[in-house]
């Protein structure tokens, strides 16, 4: 029998206090994992815990700096001791800095690959001992179509999430022995407050030039929804995934597979 339950879990979704994120941990708790998140500052997490809680979940959030390896290491000891051994991690905490490469400083670059990037290794190396020893764990990141393309003003964003993709790839390598199963999860064109403007009507009554772009390069024919993320993150996360190690899942409404619409 296919499982997609995970009572008894505890899932850790790095910034999980809106977006993606949020309606991951949500998809998570709602198939039975124990939620915890975090958040860069307190008042990310008093918003985040909020709003789990509206939803009858009750997610446990700790203000942690993914790229500060100390303060992970605690944040992991910590959560063993008060909620369990982390057996599900979500690397999903990210930013991304449009700017043009030639205007791109060094520090903007290393802030993001930071990050995107070196936030998730250290997030997995600070779990994979856990998981090794209590026999198997999962490892779920958020990569994104930027893995596989580059765009124009993306140059950090695109490296890094390439970057990510091969890390994916190289922790389900390295400890799929060890019944770990490490995955990665690749968003389209996704509708959150950050994309409004791009999806705003225009004053004469049509779409925004990049809204007509991303439809009409999209099969689906529309922009994604956080929501669109929950049923594959519970199938990464389950058992139902046990034989899936080092794939990029990508939920981007076939944009990745389609050249695009003939002009007319």
């Amino acid at each position: 029998m296919v499982n997609f339950s995970l009572e008894g879990k505890v899932a850790l979704v790095t910034g999980a206090s809106y977006g993606i994120g949020f309606a991951i941990a949500r998809a998570l708790g709602e198939a039975g994992a124990k939620i915890v998140f975090n958040g860069r500052r307190p008042d990310l997490i008093e918003q985040g815990v909020a709003a789990y809680q509206e939803l009858g979940i009750n997610a446990h959030g700790y203000v942690c700096d993914v790229t500060d390896e100390n303060a992970v290491q605690s944040l992991v000891a910590q959560v063993a001791r008060e909620i369990g051994v982390i057996d599900i991690l979500v690397n999903n905490a990210g930013i991304i800095k449009r700017i043009p490469l030639l205007e791109m400083s060094a520090e903007e670059f290393r802030q993001v690959v930071d990050i995107d990037l070196t936030g998730p290794f250290i997030c997995a190396k600070a779990v994979l001992p856990g998981m090794i020893e209590k026999g198997g764990g999962k490892i779920i990141n958020i990569c994104s179509m930027m893995s596989e393309l580059g765009r124009e003003t993306v140059s950090a964003y695109a490296a890094a999430k390439g970057g990510l993709k091969m890390l994916t790839k190289n922790i389900a390598s390295e400890y799929g022995q060890y019944n770990i199963q490490c995955n990665g999860i690749g968003p389209g064109y996704i509708a959150t407050p950050q994309t409004a403007p791009l999806r705003e009507i225009q004053p004469d009554g049509s779409r925004h030039p990049f809204d007509e772009f991303i439809r009409a390069r999209t099969p689906a024919r529309r922009w994604g929804e956080a929501v669109d993320f929950g049923g594959p993150a519970v199938f990464l996360a389950s058992s139902a995934s046990d034989f899936v190690n080092g794939h990029i899942l990508y939920v981007d409404g076939g944009i990745l597979s389609y050249i695009g619409r003939q002009p007319q």
